[in-house]
């Protein structure tokens, strides 16, 4: 059955190798089960909202397993691609921050917005702009995307872990041990990590089967030892929560009727209110192929001409995915680039991704196991799929600087703007204005949507 369904042979992978592939993939994105509630609601608190009109972190908690769990679902089966979907990191910090704090919408809107944008979305797909967008971007591109996406969750890795941190004058640094008000637990988790690259790294260079989930279950147990020896000291206040799965709080499956169908439809036709659906919809397009791209051309799913076949599939997914998790209590589903530690680890058909949607199904009922996952555990695996990612770049000519420049531009806007489409975008004008001024357009044959994409970034950093 699962050969009829997911064509292991002829994509030369087994079942062993994708159960794997999908547990090691939602182990690295378990963490959005946590994060997702806590600044989708971040408002709660500064706004001193009363019971009644607070968006309860339970409900979009389980808002957020269950939009994932359909989504990924649907990618399994529809595009038969082992990606995983779920709440997108950003746009979460965005329907809370921007949408509701600063422009003053209450969060039944603002999941209004992000309905209105998935029913466009699911438009599009069918229309098959999206698929058209894929297929204009050079090769290139699409490998400057994979590099930039590595160097990009590796940050991310160096970030959760504590291995990275902020600094007033140079804007990161490395951690330091000795600075004043610095814990034993910041520094136990930071050595932990540090531990966490270097055990992966040498399970993956004995080619241990399963090593970046192997790297993260060590770290896991070496953090629940440092626990209880005292070395790690639980501290919720300062994001240190306990790494003890704990079930005294039971199950509040009632929590998502206080999210669930809460949308309002007031403000759709305000001005403000579009531009909201029109910055949700144009970050949600560019990070989720973005992600298609990098996780796709990395681990050659990429046909001779660069498309990605069965993507209308994909993006289907994606589109419904939004609009499900919308009507269910949870910000904008996006593709996690976090698929590509499944895709590491030997990942290459739908039955990876269904694995990750049956975890995702699981974790409403044993979302203490998930929760207690720390930060410094998943990010060896995130910094060991940057390394991988980043090995993209060799394909690209450099010997052809029209080619060459805006892949290097789109590279490193990833990492230092924070955002996968903010590279995109930065790839996408510089290939079009550098090849356009340079006279090398002609022979390169850009596409009228390469054009109409470069002119619709450059009017997005002027208006917006």
């Amino acid at each position: 059955m699962l050969e009829k369904f997911f064509k292991l042979k002829e994509n030369k992978t087994n079942v062993k190798t994708e159960v794997l592939a999908g547990i090691t993939t939602f182990m690295t994105m378990a963490y959005i089960l946590a994060v997702n509630p806590s600044t989708m609601t971040a408002f709660n608190d500064i706004l001193g909202l009363d019971e009644a009109t607070r968006m309860n972190p339970n409900g979009v908690f389980l808002a957020t397993a269950i939009a994932s769990f359909i989504a990924t679902l649907l990618m399994a089966f529809c595009a038969n691609y082992p990606f995983a979907l779920a709440p997108g990191m950003g746009l979460n910090a965005y329907f809370a921050y921007t949408v509701v704090l600063n422009m003053g919408y209450s969060w039944q809107v603002a999941l209004a917005a992000v309905f209105v944008e998935g029913i466009i979305f699911i438009l599009l797909s069918l229309t098959n702009v999206r698929e058209a967008i894929f297929n204009s971007i050079p090769m290139s591109l699409k490998l400057a995307v994979s590099g930039g996406i590595g160097l990009f969750i590796a940050f991310l890795g160096l970030q959760n872990s504590g291995i990275v941190t902020d600094n007033v004058a140079t804007l990161v640094q490395f951690h330091s041990f000795n600075a004043e008000g610095v814990t034993l637990t910041q520094n136990v988790s930071v050595i932990l990590a540090i531990l966490g690259v270097i055990i992966t790294a040498i399970l993956l260079i004995k080619k241990v089967k399963g090593g970046i989930l192997l790297g993260i279950l060590v770290t896991w147990i070496l953090g629940i030892i440092c626990q209880l020896t005292g070395l790690y000291v639980v501290d919720p206040a300062a994001g240190f929560n306990s790494l003890l799965p704990d079930f005294s709080g039971g199950l509040q499956l009632s929590a998502l009727g206080d999210v669930a169908f809460k949308m309002d439809f007031s403000e759709m036709f305000s001005l403000d209110f579009l531009v909201v659906v029109f910055a949700f919809l144009f970050v949600d397009v560019f990070d989720t192929l973005g992600t298609l791209i990098g996780v796709a051309s990395k681990s050659d799913m990429l046909d001779k001409e660069g498309k990605l076949p069965r993507i209308k599939g994909a993006l289907m997914a994606d589109a419904v995915g939004t609009t499900v998790g919308a009507a269910l209590g949870t910000s904008t589903v996006t593709t996690f680039v976090e698929s590509a530690t499944g895709v590491s680890e030997g990942g290459r058909t739908g039955l990876t991704s269904f694995v990750v949607a049956v975890l995702f199904g699981l974790s409403v009922f044993l979302s203490p196991i998930f929760l207690a996952i720390p930060g410094f555990a998943t990010a060896p695996a995130l910094i060991i799929v940057g390394f991988y990612m980043i090995s993209s770049i060799i394909k690209i000519n450099f010997d052809d600087m029209t080619e060459a420049i805006p892949a290097f531009l789109c590279i490193i806007a990833m990492p230092f703007t924070y955002s996968i489409s903010e590279g995109i975008s930065f790839g996408i004008i510089s290939y079009v204005v550098i090849n356009l001024i340079s006279g090398k357009a002609k022979d390169k044959k850009i596409s009228i949507v390469m054009y109409v994409l470069a002119v619709l970034f450059i009017l997005k950093y002027i208006f917006m």
